[in-house]
């Protein structure tokens, strides 16, 4: 029988397969733990992270809530740091939930996927 976590790893492989950063368009890839949410931005060709963001020292708040305000952070960092369109990563996760959260609030701050 196959656990969740191998199904979702089967998921992510099969999504990197057809997904890869460029530096004209680089990854944006989320990673989701049980309490908190870490969102990069990553040039594959150079295999180097651009940017960084995540919930770790935020005030207390929901998680849907803090997975907003990543999304929001990592798209001021991103357009910050010169990077206005993006590839985005759901890193094998469903687009539902946080992971849902994180991308519209980026788009919403500017970031174009």
């Amino acid at each position: 029988m196959i656990t969740k976590i191998e199904r979702r790893i089967k998921i992510k492989y099969r999504v990197r397969n057809k997904v890869s950063g460029t530096a004209a368009r680089p990854r944006m890839s989320v990673f989701r733990s049980n309490k908190q949410i870490y969102v990069q931005v990553i040039n594959d060709e150079e295999a180097k992270t651009l940017v960084a963001a995540s919930s770790l020292g935020m005030e207390k708040c929901s998680k849907s809530e803090q997975a907003a305000k990543v999304g929001e952070l990592i798209a001021k960092k991103a357009l910050e740091a010169g990077i206005t369109s993006v590839v985005f990563d759901r890193n094998g996760y469903l687009y539902h939930g946080r992971v849902k959260e994180v991308a519209e609030a980026a788009r919403k701050a500017g970031l174009k996927f």
